[in-house]
């Protein structure tokens, strides 16, 4: 099996609350529900399922992280949501253990305490014009 430590440390059932971020044409939206992140059998793939409710709508979320690549200290991500939306994104960390996650349209940089019991992502989307704006705020407590 490949070295998957890197992504041991999202593993576990997470608390998931945040805000996006108002804009002239929108306001903040709250967000709050559960990430859970499984190892599929043969410890190759990650599977990320998302339950939050952003504002009055529900949404859910299954991805799959992975394989992790040593050599590029990267993965690819794919996730389907319940709207009927598909992303791919690729997944970085660096010495830090900081996560960068990344598709065409949204980017993620996620922070995993020391402690590994809470993790923040600050969330980017970008615009019609190309520029990666500020999107949303995330926070997560480990529950197991």
């Amino acid at each position: 099996m490949k070295d998957r430590r890197p992504l041991d440390a999202l593993a576990g059932h997470w608390r998931s609350r945040g805000q996006t971020v108002a804009t002239a044409s929108e306001p903040a939206i709250d967000v709050a529900g559960t990430d859970t992140y499984t190892w599929l059998a043969g410890g190759h793939f990650l599977i990320h399922r998302v339950d939050v409710r952003m504002g009055e709508e529900r949404v859910e979320v299954i991805e799959m992280i992975g394989p992790y690549d040593e050599a590029s200290r990267t993965c690819p991500m794919r996730s389907f949501d319940s709207h009927g939306g598909f992303v791919t994104m690729l997944a970085r960390v660096d010495d830090g253990g900081v996560w960068t996650f990344e598709g065409e349209t949204e980017r993620a940089t996620l922070t995993i305490a020391e402690d590994g019991g809470a993790m923040a992502a600050a969330w980017e989307r970008r615009g019609e014009d190309a520029t990666w704006r500020h999107w949303m705020d995330m926070a997560f407590t480990r529950e197991g």
